[in-house]
């Protein structure tokens, strides 16, 4: 039998699965936490009033902070700079190295040293080493964010890919809601600190107990193991010992061969084409996300209600997509297609309309882009580890995250572009989600067919002619 029939005896989505799945859904929040935390710890001194004197003072715990800093707020931005920085090395090094040695070591050791580095982020001595904390932790946080997004998806069969994908960003979402409350409890940026990371510590030890994709060791030629963890599985889900034996095939008879590179994401003549479309895409998803967000208007009020409320607008967003995504006249390809230009469309409309006063206003239209460009960059993640074959899908999304991490670089730039007209800005995401809707329209459908595990088979005429109804246009090789 193939895998995807492999996984239908034992169960695509039993209840051994749901606990794994629980597992590394619940790391998103701990992720998020570690995401957000220069927001709360770096932010502005709060000027208060003393109840006897009447005179103002600073806020004692965020001007915790400020003593180790100095008092130089440049420092604020550069430690948050240096974690996303750290986030786009950790996609690029993770993606290529988990396809090679494989998905549970490079995840652990990931998950182990941003534990580590987090507490040295709450027991800084000095800037400096906050700083070089603060990139440790986003390089282990941006790749071990990579592999377990992956691990949600090979645990389970490939009809369940829309659904765990999709509660991963969800999560995601909640956690930096439930990182705002944190911080309105805990005021102190060092128990702050403290307590965002020490659920990392609980989580690592029960992904210890995660097993190795089945795919991936499919995929590398370790078959037997493979069949031993899906008879697992079967065992686990109350199926009792059901005998598995997947097909052999030419790529996957030679264990511990050479792996797949980076290279072949530019001299695979199919992939090649699919990363280029897919890095723009993700480019212009992190640019108008982060655009309108810094568009919308700073909030003069609660800044724990702001970072929650940063969180809660994404949530609408994933159940509205995973309705049309799994829809036979939608599918992925038309889904993010459409969610991408009607965020262009929003950005386009602000230009029309009074800045706030009214139902109708630009920080209205900006959200609702907002909502638009969370949908889209839902289903982009999804899209593109179904668009890979296994055995290069983490190299892949590393690349993809990259320069989607570029695009997220840009956005704080573009609005200082005013300068040159008004309306510049918003004219600026509006042509970059219009047209990577328009360029994503030249990828292949993958609802309802079936991922690719090798190169080989991604290759292969059979596999081409299954996705090739989908794709009208000229470059077939898509």
């Amino acid at each position: 039998m193939d895998l995807e029939e492999a996984y239908q005896v034992v169960g695509e989505f039993g209840r051994h699965q749901k606990r794994m799945i629980t597992i590394l859904v619940l790391l998103q929040i701990y992720m998020a936490c570690q995401s957000m935390l220069i927001i709360l710890v770096g932010a502005v001194p709060e000027y208060l009033t003393e109840p006897v004197t009447g005179r103002p003072t600073l806020n004692k715990f965020v001007l915790n902070f400020w003593y180790l800093i100095k008092h130089q707020a440049y420092k604020v931005n550069l430690a948050g700079s240096l974690f996303f920085a750290g986030v786009l090395i950790g996609n690029v090094l993770f993606g290529p190295l988990s396809d090679k040695i494989g998905r549970k070591p490079v995840f652990l050791t990931g998950l182990f040293f941003e534990v580590l580095f987090g507490y040295g982020t709450a027991l800084a001595p000095s800037y400096e080493i906050f700083a070089v904390s603060r990139l440790l932790v986003g390089m282990m946080n941006g790749g071990m964010a990579l592999v377990c997004f992956v691990l949600t998806q090979e645990y389970v069969g490939k009809s369940y890919w829309a659904m765990t994908g999709t509660l991963t960003n969800m999560t995601f979402a909640v956690g930096i809601t439930l990182f705002a409350a944190l911080g309105y409890y805990v005021r102190p940026w060092r128990n702050l600190a403290t307590a965002a990371n020490c659920p990392g510590l609980l989580l690592f030890l029960l992904c210890v107990t995660l097993p190795e994709s089945p795919r991936w060791l499919y995929s590398r030629g370790h078959t037997e193991k493979a069949e031993d963890i899906l008879q697992d599985f079967a065992v686990r889900n109350g199926k009792g010992r059901i005998p598995v034996k997947l097909r052999r095939t030419v790529s996957t008879s030679a264990p511990d061969a050479a792996s797949p590179g980076v290279f072949q994401l530019v001299t695979h003549p199919i992939l090649r084409w699919r990363t280029v479309v897919l890095m723009y895409v993700w480019y212009a998803c992190s640019l108008v996300y982060y655009g309108l967000t810094l568009s919308a208007g700073e909030d003069k009020g609660n800044r724990y209600l702001s970072v929650a409320m940063y969180g809660l607008v994404e949530l609408p967003a994933y159940p509205l997509c995973m309705y049309f995504i799994n829809k036979q006249w939608a599918g992925r390809r038309k889904s993010m297609s459409n969610f991408l230009a009607f965020a262009g469309i929003s950005c386009l409309l602000t230009m029309f309309v009074p800045e706030s006063g009214s139902l109708l206003s630009a920080t209205s239209l900006a959200l609702v882009g907002k909502l638009m460009v969370s949908a889209a960059f839902n289903i982009v993640y999804v899209y593109t580890s179904e668009l890979y074959p296994t055995v290069i899908r983490n190299a892949g999304l590393g690349v993809c995250s990259m320069s989607c991490r570029v695009g997220g670089i840009l956005a704080p730039f573009v609005p200082s572009m005013k300068s040159l007209h008004t309306s510049m800005p918003f004219m600026v995401f509006c042509l970059s989600g219009i047209s990577a809707a328009c360029l994503g329209l030249l990828l292949p459908e993958t609802l309802n067919k079936p991922a690719a595990e090798t190169l080989d088979e991604l290759s292969s005429p059979t596999y081409q002619r299954i996705l090739k109804p989908q794709v009208n246009m000229s470059m077939t090789e898509l």
